[in-house]
């Protein structure tokens, strides 16, 4: 119920508020709005304001909205409203119009993005995990409880990082990029500060997906190796695990965090040497050692072992809150970093650089729409800004049917002093149809294959 309900409430207000962008800007350059329909399909709810003709509707189906306004292309007009209708408009006008609705979900994006800036959140601290052997992060010598205190990008200034987030995004934009990040950290020993280079610029551009953190080695930040919740009738419970148990090596192997002890567990099912693990386990300041022998489970992503308890605690977090301007300013930054990313990961699935699996569609917004209301206000706010983004800048893409299709329309006008011919139009809006449905049908296969799985 959750899922759906934040669902609704995202694809309503992001719709809601694209549609006022024209609404506003179309009212203010003088043009008639007959409606003003928030979802598509059998109107549930109609009303019009006092002083006004709009008729404002809310529809059955959520996915999707409309501004129609007063054009001769749609129909006679009166005589004495020629100077309301759309077609009548300079092109100032009519582009200003069309570009209203993406720039209002950009904006709403800035204004969420600010707002999380200005209230403030709490995040995992910038410490990482011990990364997994061979990736780039274990290569230039990081070894697990580094504190990271800045990243480089290529020859930019060096940006000084507040939380894992910001070392994430700051690596991926990087990685996207082909640039290499030269880190500065403190050792998990608290002692001098450090310096290496990630040369990012060796990863292969067809594997920039949604796993490329993972190919960095740096993709969740430390937490201590101590066990949670232990599920009954299950390998932990039998060998005799309790919850607040630290792990000090597995096997011989010292486990300095929760995930390299995650990873110990899951090899199981590669590595016959941990079928049968001997734990190092301090318990109320005495050490044990018990054995432990995973069940080994088959997953999409192949067999892996499990021993059925909660490995690792709560990571070291730190408290993240800007001031007025400058939450204002990391707002613009953001929505302006997240378009870039959004246009670069497109670029690249066009050119074959990025995989189609990057794409999701309604089944996957609405999963994570659910995930993060679960998680609180803050993330579900992100996650609005996150989507507000992406249909501002899907909507702006050169495809006959969006608005960037019709600025394309006016940009020919501009340049040529003529708009496109009527068949040309027809075409053009037949050649975006199709485009517009292959992209749905692959995003759609991609939702079906992430939840089947």
């Amino acid at each position: 119920m959750l899922t759906l309900v934040a669902f609704i409430v995202a694809l309503g207000l992001l719709i809601a508020i694209h549609e006022y962008g024209h609404y506003r800007v179309a009212v203010a350059c003088g043009v008639k709005v007959l409606r003003f329909s928030i979802g598509m399909g059998k109107p549930l709810l109609t009303w019009k304001r006092a002083g006004s003709d709009t008729e404002f509707v809310i529809a059955l189906l959520p996915l999707g909205g409309y501004v129609r306004m007063l054009d001769e292309r749609e129909g006679a007009v009166p005589a004495d409203q020629l100077h309301q209708a759309f077609n009548r408009q300079p092109l100032r006008k009519r582009a200003a119009i069309v570009a209203a609705g993406p720039l209002a979900n950009l904006l709403l994006a800035v204004v969420l993005y600010s707002v999380v800036n200005w209230v403030g959140q709490e995040q995992p601290q910038a410490v990482i995990a011990a990364p997994k052997v061979g990736t780039l992060a274990e290569q230039m010598g990081l070894r697990g409880g580094e504190r990271v205190q800045s990243v480089q990008v290529g020859q930019d200034a060096a940006v000084e990082v507040e939380s894992f987030e910001e070392l994430r995004w700051q690596l991926t934009q990087a990685a996207l990029n082909g640039q290499d990040a030269t880190l500065t950290w403190m050792g998990a020993e608290g002692n001098d500060l450090a310096q290496g280079v990630m040369r990012l610029s060796t990863l292969a551009q067809s594997s920039l997906d949604q796993t490329a953190l993972k190919r960095i080695g740096i993709d969740a930040p430390w937490t201590p190796p101590v066990l949670g919740e232990i599920i009954a009738q299950t390998p932990a419970q039998t060998a005799g695990l309790q919850v607040g148990d630290v792990v000090i090596a597995v096997n011989g192997r010292t486990i300095t965090d929760g995930t390299q002890l995650r990873e110990l567990i899951k090899s199981a099912a590669a590595d016959e040497s941990l079928r049968d693990q001997a734990w190092r386990v301090e318990r109320n300041q005495q050490l044990l050692t018990i054995r432990v022998q995973p069940d080994l489970v088959s997953t999409p992503d192949g067999e892996i072992g499990r021993i059925g308890a909660y490995v690792g605690g709560r990571p070291e977090m730190v408290w993240v809150q800007k001031g007025a301007f400058e939450g204002l300013a990391l707002g613009i930054r953001k929505t302006w970093e997240v378009s870039l990313l959004s246009l670069q990961m497109i670029a690249k699935m066009l050119l074959g650089q990025a995989s189609l699996e990057n794409l999701s569609g309604p089944l996957t917004i609405a999963d994570y729409a659910g995930k993060s209301a679960g998680l609180g206000l803050t993330q579900y706010v992100l996650f609005l800004a996150l989507i507000s983004v992406s249909l501002g800048v899907l909507n702006l893409l050169p495809l006959p049917v969006l608005d960037g299709g019709h600025l394309m329309y006016y940009l020919w006008e501009a340049v040529t002093g003529k708009p496109v011919s009527d068949p040309w139009m027809e075409r053009f809006q037949r050649v975006g149809i199709a485009l517009l449905l292959v992209m749905m049908s692959i995003a759609l296969f991609n939702d079906l294959s992430r939840l089947g799985g």
